[in-house]
């Protein structure tokens, strides 16, 4: 009897200790499965045994509901159930044929991204940045993966276990079931290694081909940017050179926009021959267009082409007094601005404005292809800093107008002096470019017949950009030093008006001039 007891003693004793182990196991088997909350290979193969259960539970109510003994009312219920189990279905439908379908499939690679320009450059690491992300990703997908292979190894070995020590339809069950999914998991590693294998050649590729063209592109672009700067650069030196040794501001002011313009084509061809592929188709279109536009923007291109005349002709400069002449209107002022389109002008008050226009100080636009069609008058060319200016005065018939002559010749040549001598110096210089025959530029006058009067006409160097005031200084010394003679006298326009009373000496003076002409 005491034999059986200790037999029974030892089996409760052997009981116990595998029921503790057995709870040792089961507790790491939860901590395993604590680690395996929220891995996403899980979660999907949850979702696919899922969708397998309503598949299952579907079938069943579809056969309870074919069974014909249940009556209305249960037919109504399992209907309803059979709709539920439809929708939950169709929500689950992509894992009809794998857990791990969506898993395993690999994301379409984006067509390669074309860099050709420096604002590319900005899209070229964005397209590399999401070729970078999709590769982490679906290797994140994979590692995963791995991890819950591990896990649930692990936790096949602790169910094994289990069984060993209890050999239970449930521990039997639970054996098979982690078996089952491990089986799952494997074949999914081996598919998805072999996926990503191909996956990451096809991605490396692409990668490598967008950072050889992004790179090439950062470099042709720091290419084309360093040129740029030398050509700024040089630009800068040739102003530099130029007004160290140019002293003359509007030769300097014609050389920095000539300078100006030059840097900003050669710009602008750097940039069209570096991102435009085909040069010579660029070459054709704009000879198309070209000619297109020269009809329809005429105007645009001949002030175009008289810019390149002014520049390079000579004609005009910017500080020139000039004078235009356009529908029958006379426009005086100093160029301010020589633009490719333009020249500007700013009216200073002249001989003009005083007794054409009656108003001076505006801005004037002058288009450059005006030099074609109109007449522009340079009052400074070639340095000219002078003018022949012009006094008409009037004398009575009884005047002495040799006297009168002389005293003005000499008031015009004391007050014009220091103009003429810089005249004699410019025209000396003028001669180099033309041929001018007349080079005298001492004061001139003249005497002719009016029919008020003898008007006499001194002409005198003046100020090409002041000539009013010393007109008005010679003028006023002039009626001063005639009005000092009494045998000089200022005519001007006079009528004789007739009352009636001396209608009767009109009609005998009449008769008289007749019998004259006879």
């Amino acid at each position: 009897m005491s034999k059986i007891i200790w037999i029974l003693l030892l089996f409760a004793i052997s009981l116990m200790a595998n029921n503790s182990q057995i709870a040792i196991l089961n507790d790491n088997i939860n901590r395993l499965d604590t680690t395996l909350k929220g891995n996403i290979w899980l979660i999907k193969y949850a979702n696919y045994n899922t969708y397998q259960n309503l598949l299952l539970e579907l079938q069943q109510a579809q056969n309870q509901l074919n069974d014909k003994n249940k009556s209305t009312q249960n037919s109504d219920e399992i209907n309803n159930r059979v709709a539920s189990l439809k929708e939950q279905i169709e929500l689950l439908k992509e894992y009809e044929k794998s857990p791990f379908q969506s898993m395993l499939a690999v994301p379409e690679i984006e067509e390669e991204y074309k860099i050709t320009n420096p604002i590319a450059i900005i899209g070229g690491f964005s397209y590399l940045k999401r070729l970078k992300g999709e590769k982490a990703e679906y290797y994140s997908r994979l590692a995963q993966l791995e991890v819950a292979i591990d896990i649930l190894s692990k936790k096949q070995n602790l169910l094994q276990e289990i069984y060993d020590i209890n050999k239970t339809t449930i521990n039997y069950t639970n054996l098979v079931e982690i078996n089952r999914t491990l089986g799952e998991f494997n074949i999914a590693k081996e598919i998805a290694t072999t996926t990503f294998g191909v996956y990451q050649a096809r991605l490396d590729e692409a990668i490598s081909r967008a950072t050889d063209s992004l790179t090439s592109q950062i470099k042709e672009t720091l290419t084309i940017f360093f040129t740029i700067i030398i050509v700024i650069l040089i630009g800068f030196l040739l102003k530099f050179t130029a007004k160290r040794y140019v002293t003359d501001n509007q030769k300097f002011y014609t050389i920095n926009k000539f300078i100006n313009v030059i840097n900003f084509t050669i710009i602008i061809f750097i940039l069209l021959f570096a991102y435009i592929e085909n040069v010579s188709y660029m070459v054709t279109i704009l000879g198309f267009a070209s000619a297109g536009l020269a009809i329809a923007m005429k105007d645009m291109f001949m002030s175009l082409l008289g810019w390149s005349v002014i520049i390079f002709g000579g004609t005009f400069h910017v500080g020139d007094r000039i004078r235009v002449r356009y529908q029958n209107g006379d426009y005086v002022g100093d160029i301010i601005d020589i633009s490719l389109l333009r020249m500007t002008i700013y009216e200073d008050i002249t001989l003009t404005t005083y007794k054409l226009n009656r108003r001076s100080g505006r801005i004037i636009f002058i288009p450059n292809n005006y030099i074609f069609t109109e007449l522009i008058a340079n009052y400074t060319h070639s340095g000219m800093k002078t003018v022949w200016d012009g006094i008409d005065i009037m004398l009575s018939f009884d005047s002495n107008h040799k006297k009168a002559m002389h005293i003005i010749k000499n008031i015009a040549r004391k007050y014009s002096k220091g103009y003429t001598d810089i005249a004699k110096q410019q025209m000396n210089k003028l001669r180099d470019q033309y041929n001018i025959k007349n080079t005298n530029v001492e004061p001139r006058i003249f005497s002719f017949f009016e029919p008020y009067g003898i008007n006499i006409s001194v002409w005198y160097m003046n100020n090409s950009y002041g000539t009013l005031a010393l007109r008005s200084t010679i003028s006023a010394e002039i009626i001063e030093a005639l009005n000092a003679e009494s045998d000089i006298k200022i005519a001007y326009p006079t009528q004789t008006l007739f009352m009636g009373r001396h209608t009767g000496k009109i009609e005998q003076q009449l008769k008289l001039d007749k019998e004259n002409l006879d």
